[in-house]
């Protein structure tokens, strides 16, 4: 017979921070097959960020010859120190402690199992238990792909292939790798191991890497990357084979035709798919979209009563900072839906997604937000922009910055700000006026001239490039 819950959450990503105050005492339920914390804590966001400072720290000193400053170019990297401090030292605990509270709560069962729908609000989970509930929340995630390769169509850290799920746990750094893809977690993995002294090979199936960036970015963006490491473009694997010593050969088409590369490790980073179809959603009467992806409405709610999903099972930016804001308003309706929500006449919130954001933090980061000039032109929406220098600027100067660059689109007639897309250093700090800018409806005039902007910092790219934009009524 099932056990009956008044809420199953499954996954504990943002789906962890559901149980609110409000919802304290209701008999909540929380399904979770892996580790506690989800993608971004565990596998993600968090530790590859941590990763890519020691790398960053690496370049810098290498750079710093253009500063006047001459360093030993003999890096001495201790990768268990590294690799320890991120997971042992921080991130593990905190997923243990996550799961340890959750259990010490008398009103939350925690279920250590995958699950799979089987009905309405019903779920058989792989311990052979069935589970029902008044309200289901799906924040079940993603998941790496693989390629249709044999020997890379499946992770097998002992024989050197991986995803992000495991390479950054690997117990010594590799002589040589191969990186398969070119977007933000390809580039991000580049730059760290790059830096760290591996002989790293990208292979991307297109022309530039960042290819979803505006392109002046993704142009740019690929001629640096290019000087760091090596880069295969418009190549893709057709075969792959390990010899006796553990050196995989990776088979390649390309530009030059058949190639051969070979490494020690390999890193399989071309995207992620959508948990939905593993979860069985569709039967329990929720609908995917022909991506895979959950199909919820501005509330967050599925096609399924009762259900609502979010995260990177619903949507298909797969961010944390998406995740966590859906994780609010799905708090919030479920509140509102259970009578437990505070306020006099509290009403149900919808999503806000109409600037979000993201950053790659490769060498040197991006951040962006809105469409790219392409994606504005193909759609004919009118708009006027301007790109500006870091290196025209005084902290530019002080860098001596050859690369970075923020360009700003605006409504050619209110000066609304459309979109922003940066390439430099602290790009992802740089952004956030901007995007604050557009959520809050203020033109590029009121910014740019409606406050004090500290002279000589970095910020002063974000006033130039609005100053610089052609809109009616500016001097």
């Amino acid at each position: 017979m099932a056990r009956h819950h008044d809420l199953i959450i499954i996954g504990t990503g943002s789906g962890n921070s559901l149980v609110t105050p409000e919802l304290e005492g209701l008999d909540i339920a929380i399904v979770e097959e892996g580790t506690f914390g989800g993608t971004c804590l565990n596998v993600g966001c968090i530790p590859t960020k941590m990763l890519v400072l020691p790398a960053d720290r690496v370049i810098e000193s290498r750079e710093a010859q253009r500063l006047g400053v001459t360093i030993s170019r003999d890096v001495d990297v201790d990768w268990p120190a590294i690799r320890d401090r991120i997971f042992t030292d921080r991130i593990d605990e905190i997923a243990a402690g996550g799961e340890r509270y959750r259990r010490s709560q008398d009103f939350v069962t925690v279920y250590a199992a995958t699950a799979r729908f089987v009905g309405e609000r019903r779920l058989t989970l792989s311990t052979g238990e069935e589970i029902t509930a008044d309200r289901v929340v799906v924040a079940a995630g993603s998941r790496a792909d693989l390629l249709e390769v044999d020997g890379l169509d499946r992770v097998d850290p002992e024989r050197g292939v991986h995803t992000s799920d495991t390479v950054m746990r690997i117990d010594e750094l590799p002589r040589r790798m191969a990186i398969v893809g070119g977007g933000f977690v390809a580039c991000e993995f580049a730059h760290v191991f790059g830096s760290l002294g591996v002989e790293v090979t990208q292979v991307q199936r297109s022309a530039h890497l960042l290819r979803a960036e505006d392109a002046e970015i993704s142009r740019r963006y690929t001629e640096l990357a290019r000087g760091h490491h090596d880069v295969r473009l418009e190549t893709t694997v057709t075969g792959a084979s390990r010899a006796d010593d553990g050196t995989w050969t990776l088979r390649l088409k390309g530009l030059d035709g058949d190639t051969d590369v070979e490494a020690d490790a390999v890193l399989v980073a071309i995207g992620r798919t959508p948990n939905g179809k593993r979860l069985d959603v569709e039967a329990g009467g929720i609908e995917l979209d022909d991506r895979g992806v959950v199909v919820v409405d501005e509330q967050q709610r599925t096609t399924a009563d009762g259900v609502w999903a979010l995260g990177d099972v619903a949507n298909a930016w797969q961010l944390k900072h998406v995740a966590n804001h859906e994780a609010r308003v799905v708090a919030h309706n479920l509140a509102v839906d259970t009578g437990r929500a505070r306020g006099s006449d509290p009403k149900p919130m919808e999503a806000d997604h109409r600037f979000v954001p993201h950053a790659v933090f490769g060498h040197p980061q991006v951040a962006a937000f809105g469409p790219t000039r392409a994606e504005l032109d193909e759609v004919g929406t009118p708009y006027v922009s301007y790109t500006q220098s870091f290196g025209d600027t005084a902290y530019g100067w002080a860098l001596e910055d050859t690369t970075g660059i923020l360009t700003v689109c605006a409504d050619p007639e209110t000066g609304q700000l459309l979109a922003a897309h940066c390439m430099g250093p602290h790009a992802s700090t740089l952004i956030q006026p901007l995007i604050q800018a557009a959520s809050f409806g203020q033109d590029a005039h009121t910014v740019a001239r409606g406050q004090y902007w500290i002279h000589p910092a970095l910020a002063e790219v974000v006033e130039n490039a609005l100053l610089g934009l052609d809109l009616p009524g500016d001097d």
